[in-house]
């Protein structure tokens, strides 16, 4: 068995300093680790922080140039993984490099594409960015990769899919992460050739992975399901488990996870 998690954790240093990231790496002691927006670049971690990362794990960085913003960061068991046989492999859209928010590795059975989505902002001033090039070119992107081996891709997509993923859809249908372009790319992704893990294990399910740091509605749960695990069709017998681990604090994101047979 192989366990995959993924993890907003809204700022790396900021979740070390708090202990989050290190409690939740001991208990769950994940296989494959991916983290979004990390907000800061390897040469700003401390060594000591460093040094427990790397304690048991090989780590991989795309950090945004602008420093405090986006990133993303893949962590691979080091019992479990060869460092000098991963490759990474470059996305071609530039907001893949200058905000981080693309990283992907060539494992020996599959891609792995850990992704941080462009919000469309409060305004839907990126809204046309997500609609007519970051959403098309990504789903492209994952189906290249594709036609060497499986894909699998987690990440904060920043957008519920369907209103059963998020506590007030009448309220929220034209809002940053609930447009009909926003929910549209992740149909296009499913129709692509791509399963919603989560859903295809709980389809009645309700429980979210993100919630507003407002008026306390992680404490109510009035929350969101943004974050997800996509893997091909033909991965699906392989696909043991699917979970949202809401439970664990120190983002604004909870966890979650797949386990998969190797």
């Amino acid at each position: 068995m192989l366990s995959l998690y993924s993890w907003n954790i809204n700022g790396l240093r900021a979740v070390l300093k708090k202990g989050n990231l290190q409690d939740f790496i001991e208990k769950e002691s994940p296989d494959i680790l991916c983290l979004q927006e990390i907000k800061c670049q390897e040469s700003q971690l401390l060594p000591l922080d460093k040094l427990s990362l790397e304690k048991n794990y090989i780590l991989f960085w795309n950090s945004a140039s602008r420093p405090g913003y986006s990133g993303t960061m893949i962590l691979l068991k080091s019992s479990k993984f060869d460092k000098n046989s991963i490759k990474t492999i470059d996305y071609p859209g530039d907001l893949g490099k200058e905000e981080g928010r693309v990283l992907t590795l060539d494992l020996e059975n599959f891609y792995l594409v850990n992704v941080y989505t462009p919000n469309s902002k409060q305004d839907l001033s990126r809204l046309s960015l997500r609609e007519n090039s970051w959403d098309p070119e990504f789903r492209a992107f994952l189906k290249s990769l594709e036609k060497d081996k499986p894909v699998i891709t987690c990440g904060d997509f920043n957008s519920a899919h369907e209103e059963i993923d998020l506590a007030r859809p009448d309220t929220n249908h034209n809002h940053a992460g609930f447009t009909d372009p926003e929910r549209q790319g992740i149909t296009d992704l499913l129709s692509a050739g791509f399963i919603d893990t989560f859903r295809k294990k709980h389809p009645d399910k309700i429980q979210y992975t993100w919630w507003s740091n407002r008026s306390g509605a992680r404490k109510n749960n009035v929350g969101w399901r943004i974050d997800y695990f996509f893997i091909p069709n033909s991965l699906e017998p392989s696909l043991v488990s699917a979970e949202i681990l809401d439970s664990v604090l120190g983002s604004d994101h909870c966890p979650i996870s797949i386990t998969i047979k190797e």
